[in-house]
């Protein structure tokens, strides 16, 4: 039986609302049901060494620090720092929110928190000084998609275990096309504003002391980005020992602040545990997927298949844009993920393309496809807060698309801007 009728059971699955980890269970069981090739007991003898990897401890660790950073009222912080920079620019708040992002993603790496948490205040305050609804949504979904490319990032620890990287190069390797990717957005919102497409008033610049005042006050949330940056590439200490300093880093500054009440840490524990909880089993069940896959030679066909159709490596990235693209409108990122990564990555090796860069490809098409209809997830948090319809979102949105798209081109042109920072520092 074809491998490919258990990758159209799991999609079944999911397009029937089962949920993502039962389907992946469905595909895999009913495949061996019917293909008769091997037992059933592989789905119970894999479903363990899914988690046998010390790089995804790193995963609930910067899941619990970034709740616990939120939970400290580190994000009113950052905002007042964001503002002080950057409000008086053309396109004010617009700014304001796409940099408080930036600083944010250092912290949390996860765009539906981003979305939810600091994106709640940064629509309150957009709302507050008159600018439209769908405007400040729009921008608000569009920058927290910078937070899981920006380190520590969950789905670049899932892409690393995945794909067998090294989660220290991979980490690095987002630094400037996060920060690129910042530049882009409010690029494009300074023009939106300078020719007229949308009104906004521009915020006066403030006082010396006050933005010195507001530097301090964020000083240990810029704090937590730099100390990851040292950390990295001094070799000081692994990811995952990072993301445990982080942690304490996060709790100390909760109580000194005394935003961060012991009912508070508890309800941080709880939503780490639930977000961790919901990755490991989508991690566990993909194990006996991503081995039938590799027993069956399954990626050997596939690179044999797109060696006769291009050997142009830039074709065969051109084509994976694509897929992945579409992948990314039609399913949730990490299920696209669960199934591209162990299939897309050899076949980008056989064309002699850096698996660091391919990575980077691979979650930028993704992340593009939480704002693309008809699922995108982070569409859906915003209408959510905003009671906008899908219609209204999509076209708000809409001229976002743009630089993302010029921003996803630049990335898969130019390896050097994924590559360079690893490289740079020998990682």
């Amino acid at each position: 039986m074809n491998f490919t009728w258990m990758i159209v059971f799991i999609f079944v699955a999911v397009f029937l609302e089962v949920p993502v980890a039962f389907s992946f269970i469905f595909g895999t069981v009913v495949y061996l049901i019917i293909g008769d090739v091997f037992p059933i007991t592989v789905v119970a003898g894999r479903l363990g060494p899914g988690l046998d990897s010390f790089p995804l401890l790193a995963l609930p660790l910067f899941v619990f620090a970034g709740n616990l950073l939120g939970g400290s009222g580190i994000a009113k912080r950052i905002f007042g720092f964001a503002n002080s920079a950057v409000g008086h620019i053309p396109g004010g708040l617009g700014h304001v929110n796409v940099l408080s992002s930036i600083v944010f993603a250092g912290m949390s790496g996860v765009a539906m928190a981003d979305a939810a948490g600091l994106g709640k205040i940064e629509m309150e305050e957009m709302q507050r000084h008159g600018y439209p609804i769908p405007f400040s949504a729009a921008i608000t979904a569009a920058s927290a998609t910078i937070g899981p490319i920006i380190p520590p990032s969950g789905q670049m620890v899932i892409i690393a275990v995945l794909a067998n990287i090294a989660l220290d190069k991979l980490f690095l390797a987002g630094f400037i096309p996060g920060l690129m990717l910042g530049g882009f957005l409010m690029v494009t919102i300074y023009i939106m504003v300078r020719t007229g497409r949308v009104n906004v008033s521009v915020l006066p610049k403030e006082p010396l002391s006050v933005r010195l005042s507001n530097f301090v006050k964020a000083a240990p949330a810029l704090a937590v980005p730099i100390f990851l940056i040292v950390g990295l590439v001094t070799g000081v200490a692994t990811p995952t020992e990072l993301g445990a300093l982080t942690c304490l880093f996060a709790i100390i500054l909760g109580f000194v602040y005394k935003d961060l009440t012991w009912r508070s840490f508890f309800g941080c524990a709880m939503e780490s545990a639930k977000t961790t909880g919901i990755l490991g089993m989508l991690l566990l069940v993909a194990n006996p997927f991503t081995w039938l896959m590799g027993v069956g030679n399954v990626g050997m066909q596939l690179q044999v298949f797109m060696m006769e159709l291009t050997t142009n490596p830039i074709v065969f990235l051109l084509l994976a844009n694509v897929v992945l693209l579409i992948a990314g409108m039609l399913m949730e990122t990490t299920v696209v993920v669960l199934i591209a990564a162990p299939i897309m990555f050899p076949i980008a090796a056989s064309y002699g393309i850096d698996s660091i860069h391919f990575a980077m490809v691979l979650l930028i098409n993704l992340l593009m496809g939480t704002l693309t209809p008809p699922f995108g997830s982070l569409l859906f948090v915003m209408m959510n807060q905003t009671k906008l319809t899908l219609a209204q979102m999509f076209r708000a949105v809409a001229p976002f698309y743009f630089p993302y798209l010029a921003f996803l081109l630049l990335i898969t042109f130019v390896p050097s801007i994924t590559t360079f920072v690893p490289r740079l520092f020998g990682a």
